[in-house]
């Protein structure tokens, strides 16, 4: 019986293990991918995609919007993973990628979402709020943003937040990843491309989400959080935060 039991656990697993690795491998295969930049191949030790987008449960058939995409450093390798089977959008501040990734062989399935509004800086040190929008796309399985929280003061992100919810089916998740900043710490100019972790969760569990799970993978204990994340003695090596909320 025993036997039995552990046989068909195997033939249970076997199928997602190996999706596992059919995704872990197309990861693998866009980061040595030409449009790939020597400078953003040195930074992949650092932010380490593989481990994070399968902390994410990033599957090559789901339906993912990445938020502020910057110069697509991360959509240079989700694009070629859900290419096939899967659908990706970015939005929010899209320019960069709109106007030199989105043309080149291999991302023009990538759709760009205007979402009707801009952000205004209005917030402390700059930081962003935004009128209530739409992304136009609902039963979203995944949802993520890199280092992007902090862009937004905590009016914005309760609107992202909130579009972020209503866009994703039950069950969808929502990855987060931001630079760290000590708890209660007031806004310095030291610290306002940081984040308060307690805040974000629950500024996204006040939007509906429920907090899934978290990891170390960007623990960094040499950073003391006391400088500007830019700093020289800093730089590429903030202790950054990585959350995976789900919709219920």
């Amino acid at each position: 019986m025993r036997v039995l039991t552990v046989v068909l656990i195997s033939l249970i697993c076997s199928p997602v293990f190996a999706q596992e690795s059919d995704v872990v491998a197309k990861i693998e295969a866009a980061m040595s991918a030409d449009i790939r930049t020597e400078a953003e191949m040195a930074r992949d030790r650092n932010r380490r995609p593989v481990e994070t987008l399968t902390f994410f449960g990033l599957q090559d058939d789901m339906r993912v919007i990445e938020l502020l995409p910057g110069g697509g450093w991360y959509t240079k390798i989700l694009a070629p993973v859900l290419k096939e089977k899967g659908e990706l959008y970015v939005a929010i501040g899209t320019g960069n990628v709109e106007r030199n990734l989105l043309q080149q062989p291999g991302f023009e399935d990538v759709e760009a979402i205007d979402i009707g509004v801009e952000l205004v800086g209005d917030g402390p040190f700059g930081t962003s709020s935004v009128e209530a929008f739409s992304f136009g796309v609902d039963e979203v399985d995944l949802v993520l943003t890199f280092r992007n929280m902090h862009s937004f003061s905590e009016a914005g992100r309760t609107t992202v937040n909130a579009a972020v919810y209503d866009a994703l089916k039950s069950g969808g998740l929502y990855g987060v990843i931001d630079h760290n900043r000590r708890h209660m710490q007031p806004m310095t100019n030291e610290s306002r491309r940081r984040t308060d972790v307690v805040q974000i969760i629950k500024e996204a569990q006040a939007a509906g989400f429920v907090l899934e799970d978290f990891t170390d993978l960007h623990y960094r204990p040499d950073d003391e959080l006391r400088y500007e994340v830019g700093r020289q003695t800093v730089t590429g090596n903030t202790d950054r935060y990585t959350l995976l909320f789900r919709k219920p």
